[in-house]
Order: C-alpha cells, then structure tokens, then sequence
C-alpha cells in the first residue's frame, strides 16, 4: 500500500516567513511530591529503600502464599522492562528547535492541568474518605467480620486506608500516562522525517512503557494490600478473618481508583474536546485553515488536550479497569470456595492477579515483536500500520490462550471436581474471543476502509444534516452486535461454569457466576496491548500536530496522517473493547453486592423482583442518571468550546496579522481558558454519579423501615446498578462508535474521495466530526467508568442500605 493513498492532504497557502519559534509558556517542570523526593534522595540511600521495601514485599509474600511471590517477581520484571522502554523512547532525538519548542509548550500545559485537576480530584477524595470513615463507624458488622474480631473502627480504616491508595495508584496511573506521552510526541514526530515505521515503532513502545507500568502497578498494589492484610490480621488462624472473607477489604481500593478515573476522564474528556471543536469551528470551518495550522490560537490548547484526556485520563481509566475486575474476581472466587468447602481455596482467590501476570509477559512479547526496518526511508512504501498492530494482536492472543491454560490447570485444579478446571479454560477462551469480536465489530463500524464509514462519507455529499443523520443510525446500529456477543458470552460463560461439577453442600451446581469472572479475565488477559495500541492514537496525534505547526515537509506530515488516521481506528477499538469488559465486570461487581447484602442482613438476597413499584422506580432512576450524565457532559464540552470559539475570533480580530504569519497567537490564553473551564465543569457531572446512589438507597431504606421492607433501600439500588448498567452499555457503545466514525469519515474524505478538503462534502464532514467529539472523548469513556464505579460505591457503602 503506497503512503498517498491513506494520507490527509492538506494544503498550506504560500509565504517566505513561516514562523518556527512560539511562545515559551513554561514557567516550571512539575513532578509528584513522591517522585520529587525520590530525586533528593541520595542515590545509596535510594538503594537501600529499595532493597528494604523489596525485601518487605517478598517477606510478606512468603509468608501468604507462593502464588503471591509470583506475582511479585512477573511485576518487578514488567518494571525493569518498562524502564528500558523509557530509555530506547528517550534515547530518541527530539527533532529540530521547533519541534522542541511546541513539545514544551505542550508539555507544560498538560503538566500545568494535571496539577491542578488533580489537585481538586485529591481534595474531593480526602472529604469523601471522611463520609466513608463516618459511614463505617456506624456500620453493622458480617457475622464472619463479629467471629474474627475485626470491629467497626478498625473495619473503618481498613477501607478508608484502601479507597485513598486506590486514589493515589489511579493518580499515579494518570500521570505514568501524560508524562509518557508528552515526551514521546516529539521523538514520534522526528523518526516521520526518516521513516514512518521507525515513527510507529517509537509510539507502540511509548505507549507500551505506559501500560505495562499501569497495569502493573495495578497487579502488585492489590498483591500487596491482599499480603499486608493477611499477615496483619492473621487470617485463617483460629478466631480470625477466613481468606475467602479478606477480597472484601479490598473493595475500597477499587472505589479509590474509579472515583479518580471518573474525574479524570471527565476533566480530561471536556479539556481535549472543549479544545478541539472551538479550534475546528473557528480554523477549519470559518478560517479554511487546515488542522494543527499554527496561525491557530487554539492549537496548544487542543494538542495538550490530546494528553490529559486521551493519556492521563486513560491510564487513571485502565488503572480502574484492572483493579476493578480483580477484585470483584476474587470476591466471587472466594465466595464459590467457600461455598464449595474447598480446602485451599487461594488458588481460586489469587487466580485473576496471576492472569495479568501473564498478561504483562504475553503484552511485553507482542509490544517487542513491533520493530522497525532497515533501509526504510520517508520516501519508501510503508506497510499499513494496522497490519503491523494486528499481527502483534494475533501473538498476543496465541500466547493468551497458551498461559490461560496453564494458569487454569495450576491454581483452579481440585479434588472435588478434577474436571472443573478444562470447563474454567473454556470460560476464559470465551472472553478471549469475545475481546477479538468486539475489536473486529468496533473497526468495522470505525474504519473508513469498511462500508459503513465509506456510507456515512457519502452522505455528507448532500449536506450537514444527512451527515448527522447518518452517523446517528450508525451509532445505534453499532449496538446490535456487541449486545448479542456480549449475552452469548454471559449465557456460555454461565453454563460451562454450571457444569464444572463445583457443587456447594446442598449438591447444587454453583460455579456459574465464577465461570462468567473466568471469562471475564479471559477477555481482559490481553488488556496490556489492546490499551497499548489505544495510547498509541493521542501520541500519534500529537506528533502529527507538531509536524504541522514545525512546517515540517509534506512528506512527514503525510506519514503522521496515515499514523493519526490508524490512531483514530484503535482509540475506537479500544473503546469498544473497554466497554466490553466494563459490561462484564459490572456484572461481577453486581453479583458480589447481592452477596455482600446476604452477608450484612443475613437473610437470602439472590432476586431482584422489578414488579415491585419501589424497585421499578429504583431502575427508572439508574436510566435516568446515564442519560442526564451523558447530558450534563456533552453541555459542558458544548460551553467550553463557546468560550474557545470566542477567544479565537477576537484573536483573529484583533491580530489581524495573524492569519499573514506577521502575528503570533497568544496560544496560552487558550490553554488557560480551556483548563479553568474543565475544572469547573466536571465537578457537576461527578457529583451526580457519587452522591445519586447513596441518596436513593438511603431514601428507600428510610421508606423500607417504615413500610416493613427492611430490604427495600438494597433492592431499589440493586435495580438502579441494573438499568443503569444497561443502558450505560447501550449509550456507551452509540456515542464511541457514532463519534469515531464521523471522525474517520471526515479523514477518508480528506484522503481526496468525493470531493477532497475544502468541498462541500468535507465541510460536512466536519460537522460531523464536531458533533462527534463530546460524544467519543467526553461522555462515551466517562459512562463505563461510571458503571463499574457505581457498583463500586454501593460496594462500599451497601450497610447503610440496609
């Protein structure tokens, strides 16, 4: 495939002075109170922290269990590897002095946003750690909880402890992410001016350091929160804590991660998107200048929005993700052993840690099968880059199915039913294939080289309003299939889990529920490179922005173009692959609820019977919510683009020189007025997901004691998690899809097809693409966070319920 026929051709009018120097807008680095005491350390004294917290860590691990240990070394391994990514990424050159120039001012824009959004994320936690500290001080006790000692105040800290780690971990995750991306654009950007494998090979493993950092950090802190309890509380010592008991210690650090994910990729979201339509309305639409065109005084603005949302956001996101699906994994695990009367029942516990173990080896192996070429140049064919990706994905999977195996026959192996294990590989080869289904179906919807993106282009030829209409239909579409994969892998997951031959002592078959975790980990056992393939969009992104605004040859640009546009098709996969996950690990999370409310009242709680009008209204609200929250989030994109859109006019108004290269922007007023309004208005939205279950659960549990339901407030918030769970799957699945493909439709139109830039068609396009913004990178990545930290939350709090 020659380069000219994926690339964005964009036209630059003709001037002897293009200016290549910009404003320097950074003022000072700015790193983590933890990674800037590290620096200060000496390096002998860092030595010996290291060796002591290593030594810590393997201790407590011995002394839990061998699996733990396993755990401990696969994690530090990924570390070493991602340490070396980080060094061949940086060892990198940045490019000319204009390159340099705009990566700093980029730099310190996102390093600038991320202080203060997270600095206002920190606060919100610390006063929701308070609410949780109060609401365990007044809490009932499990009567496993009475029998081991474990009291009302120690219970408190526990959970207060675990939510702000899991607070801190996603806030770190966010910013492994944004501190990757924002030093890798440049280098991706100066490896196009040789060649555009190389370009893609530097975005792959600077995404690669991210993830693998990531989901590793996510691993070994639930690794060592687990072995840290265990051996404080001397669990499974006579008159203690049982170890099927201890994952629902966990629950909090699962809470602290999705309540900061939720935040960021609100903030984030609304940042790059407020951003990116304010400067395509003004720019392309009213200016006919092309994207990332510097005389743009939006353009810093959106390029540090690319970071903060798509990267920061993303790692806080996928930080949750993983945390979130282990935990609910143990729990069920847990659960089913106790039930069943196993006696070791650590393997069915530790199993989801051990599949992301591997899942960091089998990442690391496709990651690395990414290399460049020899005698590549900019002028040479280039090899689809989608291709290359996939064939990593296929490794990837091989190796998936290969460890999954093993880890099966290794730790869910038992006596009481030796064939248990083979039905659990099955569940997990069910999500396996399940997760390549959902990446083929969200790039057949996304991809302009299939019909529907190629349809949707074509209705852009008779106007804005058939293209709207267009990709509306194609959004809505999009969510018949993976509903339909979805529940056949539920159904099949269920059934072979059914029929393990697990039975508790009554002879009933329970493994089912367990079996739908099993695929779930199945599904998410290659998350590492899925998501790497997700972080490699923005920093291509990024790097085609820099080329551009650096007045690099065409050439290069061409070459960022085809890397961008791939970048497009994989951020939507990813998304769909996500929501996916989201969709089964909210049922986990559903189904531990249930079993936690069992715990709590004692009394059975296995239906949630909808006829009831109490509950019924109970779901109504959970819809409800999914719909005003994808509202209030669009709205707020809508009115920071308003005030992008208005200070970008009076810039072209008063600076008239602008558009001549004789002025230059004042870029920075765009990123301060981009990030005070993301601050703002994302507190609305996150409100609205905190404080709506706690309010009706307790408002229902108030109604409940006085009609003589003593269930009732439990049962109204079970049926809110299931209709919003629903419908947030539905909404999510429409506005990724919807947004994704207006994006690429307007890019294979701007590969030349009907019409090329500038026509009619692509004015619509673009329109398309505008509308399409809040919906992929604002309101659709935030609603699959937001269910899986509504179950969560009620989680946590699910006591004050009853």
């Amino acid at each position: 495939m020659m380069m000219d026929e994926d690339i964005e051709q964009a036209t630059l009018i003709s001037y002897t002075e293009k200016p290549r120097t910009f404003p320097d807008m950074r003022s000072k680095t700015y790193s983590p109170l933890i990674i800037r005491i590290l620096r200060n350390l000496n390096v002998r004294a860092l030595s010996v922290l290291l060796l002591l917290s290593f030594g810590g860590i393997f201790y407590m691990g011995a002394r839990t269990s061998p699996i733990i240990v396993f755990v401990f070394v696969v994690c530090i391994i990924s570390f070493m590897l991602s340490v070396y990514l980080t060094k061949w990424v940086l060892a990198k050159d940045e490019g000319p002095p204009e390159m340099v120039q705009i990566s700093d001012a980029i730099r310190d824009g996102a390093e600038g946003f991320f202080r203060t959004q997270y600095g206002t994320i920190s606060k919100m936690a610390f006063l929701l750690a308070f609410v949780i500290l109060c609401i365990y001080l007044f809490r009932n006790l499990t009567p496993q909880q009475e029998a081991s000692g474990l009291g009302r105040t120690m219970s408190a800290y526990i959970t207060v402890a675990a939510f702000l780690l899991g607070a801190l971990c996603s806030g770190n995750a966010g910013y492994v992410g944004m501190w990757v991306s924002v030093r890798a654009n440049v280098r991706v950007s100066s490896a196009a001016r040789r060649s555009a494998r190389e370009a893609l090979q530097i975005a792959v493993r600077a995404g690669g350091f991210s993830v693998l950092v990531v989901v590793g950090m996510a691993v070994i802190g639930i690794a060592i929160l687990y072995s840290t309890f265990y051996v404080w509380l001397d669990v499974d010592s006579p008159g203690s804590m049982k170890v099927t008991d201890l994952p629902l210690l966990l629950v909090g650090y699962g809470f602290g991660a999705s309540f900061v994910a939720l935040f960021a990729q609100l903030g984030g979201g609304i940042y790059t998107k407020g951003a990116d339509v304010g400067a395509d309305l003004v720019g392309k639409v009213e200016q006919g200048i092309p994207e990332d065109d510097p005389r743009n005084p939006a353009v810093i603005a959106d390029l540090v929005g690319d970071n903060v949302g798509d990267c920061a956001a993303r790692g806080a996101d996928l930080f949750e993700s993983i945390a979130a699906e282990i935990i609910s994994a143990m729990i069920l695990g847990g659960t089913m052993a106790q039930k069943c009367k196993i006696e070791d029942p650590s393997g069915f516990i530790l199993f989801p840690l051990v599949v992301h173990s591997f899942d960091l080896v089998i990442s690391s192996i496709g990651i690395l099968s990414i290399k460049g070429t020899r005698n590549a140049s900019v002028k040479s064919p280039v090899e689809d880059p989608m291709v290359v990706l996939q064939k990593g994905y296929s490794l990837t999977i091989i190796l998936a199915v290969l460890t999954f195996g093993a880890s099966t026959r290794w730790l869910l192996y038992t006596e009481k039913a030796p064939a248990a294990w083979l039905n659990f590989f099955m569940c997990g080869l069910v999500g396996i294939i399940t997760a390549y289904v959902f990446v083929w179906i969200s790039r057949y919807y996304t991809d302009y080289k299939y019909e529907p993106v190629r349809t949707l282009a074509l209705a852009s030829s008779t106007g804005h309003g058939t293209n709207i209409i267009a990709g509306v239909s194609l959004g809505l579409e999009s969510t018949a299939l993976p509903v339909l994969v979805i529940s056949v892998a539920i159904i099949s997951a269920f059934w072979l889990g059914n029929t393990s031959g697990l039975m508790d002592e009554n002879g009933n078959p329970i493994g089912g529920l367990f079996g739908t975790a099993v695929a779930t980990m199945g599904m998410l056992s290659t998350a590492a490179y899925v998501l790497t393939m997700d972080m490699f969009g923005p920093i291509a992104d990024n790097a085609g922005g820099i080329v551009e605004m650096s007045q690099q040859p065409e050439s290069v640009r061409e070459i960022t173009d085809v890397l961008d546009a791939v970048g497009n098709t994989t951020k939507a996969t990813t998304k769909g692959f996500a929501i996916g996950s989201a969709a089964l690990a909210s049922f986990l999370l559903f189904s531990a609820y249930m079993d936690e409310v069992s715990a709590f009242a004692n009394v059975s709680f296995k239906e949630v019977d909808i006829a009831i009008p109490e509950v019924f209204i109970g779901g109504l609200l959970g819809a409800m919510l999914i719909f005003l929250f994808s509202a209030w989030a669009c709205a707020a994109v809508g009115r920071t683009a308003q005030e992008v859109v208005n200070e970008v006019r009076r810039q072209f108004i008063e600076r008239p020189g602008i558009m001549d290269y004789k002025e230059k922007p004042d870029y920075g007023r765009c990123v301060a007025i981009v990030a005070s309004s993301a601050l703002r208005e994302m507190i609305k939205p996150g409100a609205l997901a905190i404080v709506s279950p706690i309010a009706v659960g307790f408002l229902f549990r108030i109604l409940g004691y006085y009609s003589g339901q003593p269930l009732l407030g439990a049962k109204v918030v079970a049926a809110m998690l299931m209709f919003a769970t629903v419908c947030g799957i539905l909404m999510a699945l429409f506005l990724n899809t919807a947004g994704g493909a207006w994006d690429n439709a307007k890019k294979y139109i701007e590969t030349g097809a009907l019409g090329g830039k500038g026509s009619d068609s692509h004015k619509a396009a673009v329109t398309g693409d505008t509308v399409g913004d809040p919906f992929k990178d604002t309101a659709g990545p935030s609603i699959h966070v937001l269910i899986k930290m509504l179950a969560t939350i009620t989680l946590v709090i699910a006591p004050i319920f009853l």
